[in-house]
């Protein structure tokens, strides 16, 4: 009886500290971080810092979105008129490195290569008397967007609650204990950058700054950083560098940075002003208010998606063990986390108001980080942002629409310097200043289609909400990108096709160009004139506008070069033959086409589908972190779960320290290792996990299109798709048990089913047949393909027998049901 008691106890203990230590939402650790990439990332959007959690020396390294180095500044080329025809020239006669050194000389950027995203400094909690520690935990509640430090000393147990306010704007860090006056600290400022720090009384810090000059542009960026401490009981002094607080039992400490910024062509806010009204504003609420605000903001947009793919013993290990075991065990709830901490990281980096997530989102330690941490418009920006729209978060979409609109001014700067061009330009960079010249050198920045990919995610938006009046804001970007190209695009001598040049394939360089990159009409660069000529041609159609375009813009699509297949049955990346199959180049360019585009499908394409595929096996699945994202939704699209599945494996390998490596992965935190660390592969791996899912780019609603056989059983709700529908799915034994399906605007669900369902109501349900009549999903048709004769296909088998159409009203919910009879039934 005894031991059957104890054994009770025993097991209430462990469920208790299972409870307390893992779950479902958070990332824990047994030990503080030493590094950066252990430390855990909180951000409202505007500031953001890393907390590091060590019981001694407590540690918020921080940053703020605008605080980047030098000011406004432009880097068009003014020679490259000169030197254009000649480029051309040689490019289309064979001589590519002649082209290079002219490109090098007179399109690259003479001397501003972009401004570097800059690090505030640190704000630092040095502990007096703390001796021994023992029972350490720390921990990142993704669901409550809150880091919590807990440890006993001496008997005393202390807790630490540090978060990123979105309404109240001030970082708020929460210091407690169980024992009266336990709390003795001193708290400081610092910084690498020119500073100053002072106590401006004995509750208030300040440091404030400026920024480095790079690239011969003077730094102007002025920041001003507040840290307010409010005790219970105790008191504070100033101390030597910075505030002391002795024998407080509780103390909340605010944190609010604002710089001189106020938009990529002026710096005249007064950061002092503006740090100081959001500290003051916050002062006059209690820990409880500030915690109920910040939840209540953070949770309206985390909340809206669940997923659940069941769990195992593994959860019990703190993070950093998971990451190190996972590809040789079973743990489903490690995918579910890494999945939801992509949405945190979208949230917590890329608020309305703000600046877009760059390649570190808004997390970066260094004032010469990688890259300079700008964003890279060849991909690594777009990849930040594929998981928007359908994970239910469109308004972290917002800061990136806003960019794209300023790039399409400064852009027009650029294409008429440069290229005697009407509209706007980008290349393969930018950064806060929005400059839009050629960046770094000719075999990475001479790429001129920044502008045309950035503009797929204005119509990608368009698509979600069905919103005309949203329609109308971005329809001038759109022409104006595709006046552009009007001008730009040439006629080459071989076929008469119209193609870019000088351009690249991102970031490669084809056999048999002498070491160059450029070329003319490369796949990815016809792609992307194919999606943004018959976007932009479609949008001037639905706002009835513009009618004189429309041939213009038909004609140039008709003259566009079609994909070809080359001999190895592979999708060509550039307009010859040129692919090696032993090339495992990071960059899958040419797939473009096939995602975040539609030209290339399961259901229209089947030869591209498979010199797709092709092309996947040829460069292999060991990358850098951002390409094993890429390429988990590019598997997803041909529709291969369990590819895609190995590929999140592989994105879930353990790299334990930061810095320069061939091989990606993930760090102790979940940040995404490049390695170093970039954040565009969370982002892609979380938009990979949703196409595996749920997919809404070929014409209709695909339900656990890419399902693979390890996750059995789960759930998924609160996806997005085009035509403003929201759904959500249940399965078992890999097999779609109930479908919930709200539809958001009304209209035609054309949808796919992975097995036979019934769907409960009085409204029939029929077999789709031709086109979908909701105008949202409507698909332009990929011109046919060139096959060489070389080139040996595989059949593609894809069952399309499961698609039905119904009508849905706005505003309502219609359920589906698992049923071993046929699909045809009632709503």
């Amino acid at each position: 009886m005894k031991s059957g008691l104890y054994m009770t106890i025993g097991l209430l203990i462990s469920i208790f500290s299972f409870a307390q230590k893992g779950g479902k939402y958070k990332l824990w650790y047994d030990k503080p971080a030493k590094q950066w990439v252990e430390a855990l990332p909180i951000g409202n959007g505007k500031i953001a810092a890393m907390v590091y959690g060590d019981p001694y020396q407590e540690r918020l390294q921080l940053n703020e979105g605008t605080f980047w180095s030098g000011g406004p500044s432009r880097n068009d080329n003014q020679d490259a008129p000169k030197v254009l025809d000649s480029i051309r020239y040689y490019i289309f006669n064979g001589n590519y490195k002649r082209a290079q050194i002219l490109t090098d000389k007179g399109l690259t950027a003479k001397t501003v290569h972009g401004s570097a995203f800059q690090n505030i400094g640190d704000f630092t909690l040095d502990m007096n008397n703390l001796k021994d520690v023992k029972n350490y935990y720390r921990k990142l509640d993704i669901e409550k967007a809150i880091t919590t430090t807990t440890f006993t000393s001496d008997g005393i147990n202390f807790k630490r609650e540090v978060f990123a306010s979105i309404p109240d704007h001030v970082i708020i860090i929460n210091l407690s204990s169980d024992h009266k006056n336990a709390l003795n600290f001193t708290a400081k400022f610092n910084s690498e950058l020119k500073k100053n720090v002072k106590a401006i009384d004995a509750n208030t810090l300040q440091m404030d700054g400026i920024s480095s000059t790079l690239d011969g542009i003077q730094g102007q960026v002025k920041f001003n950083a507040l840290a307010k401490l409010i005790a219970k009981g105790g008191k504070t002094r100033i101390s030597e560098g910075g505030i002391s607080v002795s024998n407080a039992h509780e103390v909340m400490i605010l944190i609010s940075i604002a710089t001189n910024f106020t938009d990529y062509k002026n710096l005249n806010t007064d950061e002092i002003v503006k740090a100081k009204k959001y500290i003051e504003k916050a002062a006059h609420k209690n820990f409880k208010t500030l915690l109920q605000n910040h939840l209540i903001a953070y949770q309206n947009y985390f909340k809206r998606v669940d997923l659940d793919l069941g769990t195992s013993e593994a959860a019990k290990s703190p993070t950093d063990v998971r990451i190190k075991n996972f590809a040789t065990g079973y743990d489903p709830e490690l995918i579910s986390l890494y999945y939801q901490f992509g949405r945190y990281l979208l949230i917590s980096s890329s608020q309305p108001g703000g600046q877009p997530a760059n390649l570190q989102g808004i997390w970066n330690n260094s004032n010469k980080p990688a890259w300079d941490s700008k964003y890279t418009i060849n991909i690594n920006t777009e990849m930040n942002y594929w998981p928007a729209e359908k994970t239910n978060l469109p308004e972290m979409h917002e800061p990136l629409i806003q960019m794209i609109k300023d790039l399409s001014e400064t852009g027009k700067e650029t294409a008429k310097v440069m290229y005697n061009s009407r509209g706007w330009v980008a290349h393969h960079n930018t950064d806060i200043w929005r400059i839009t010249g050629v960046v770094d050198f000719a075999n990475a920045g001479m790429w001129p289609m920044g502008g045309a990919w950035l503009s797929q995610h204005l119509w990608e938006r368009y698509l979600y909400s069905g919103d005309k009046n949203y329609l109308r804001t971005i329809y001038p970007v759109l022409k104006s990108a595709a006046q552009f190209y009007e001008d730009f695009l040439i006629e080459e001598p071989t076929h008469h096709w119209l193609v870019a040049s000088p351009s690249m394939s991102p970031e490669n360089i084809p056999q048999g160009h002498q070491g160059s990159a450029l070329a003319a009409g490369n796949t990815m660069d016809n792609q992307l004139m194919f999606d943004l000529f018959t976007k932009t041609k479609k949008a001037a159609q639905i706002l009835n506008i513009d009618s004189d375009k429309i041939q213009v813009w038909n004609t140039i699509i008709s003259k566009l070069p079609p994909m070809k297949i080359g001999s190895y049955g592979q999708l060509q990346e550039w307009m010859e033959d040129l692919d090696n199959p032993e090339d495992d180049h990071r960059h899958v360019s040419h797939l473009y086409g096939l995602f975040p585009s539609n030209q290339i499908s399961p259901f229209t394409t089947p030869e591209l589908l498979d010199a797709s595929r092709t092309v996947l096996i040829h460069r292999g699945d060991v990358s850098t972190g951002w390409s094993m994202g890429w390429k988990v939704n590019l598997w997803a699209k041909l529709l291969d779960g369990n590819h895609a599945n190995k590929l999140i494996k592989d994105q879930l390998t353990l790299v334990e320290k930061d810095g320069w490596n061939t091989k990606g992965g993930t760090y102790p935190n979940l940040f995404d290792a490049h390695p170093p660390f970039q954040i565009d592969g969370n982002f892609g791996c979380a938009s990979g996990i949703t196409e595996m899912l749920l997919q809404t780019q070929n014409g209709f609603i695909d339900i656990l299109p890419a399902l693979p056989e390890e996750w059995k059983r789960g759930r998924i709700s609160g996806l997005k798709t085009y035509g403003g529908f929201e759904v959500s799915v249940t399965w078992e034994n890999n097999k779609a048990k109930e479908i919930t399906i709200k539809s958001g605007l009304g209209g035609n669900c054309r949808i796919r089913l992975p097995n036979g369902m019934q769907l409960s109501g009085n409204t029939k349900l029929k077999k789709a047949e031709g086109k979908n009549p909701n105008s949202l999903f409507e698909i332009t048709e990929t011109p046919k393909p060139l096959i060489s004769d070389k080139a040996k296909l595989n059949p593609v088998e894809i069952k399309t027998d499961l698609i039905y159409d119904f009508p849905t009203e706005a505003g309502k919910v219609y359920t589906l049901r698992w049923s071993n009879k046929s699909s045809e039934g009632t709503i």
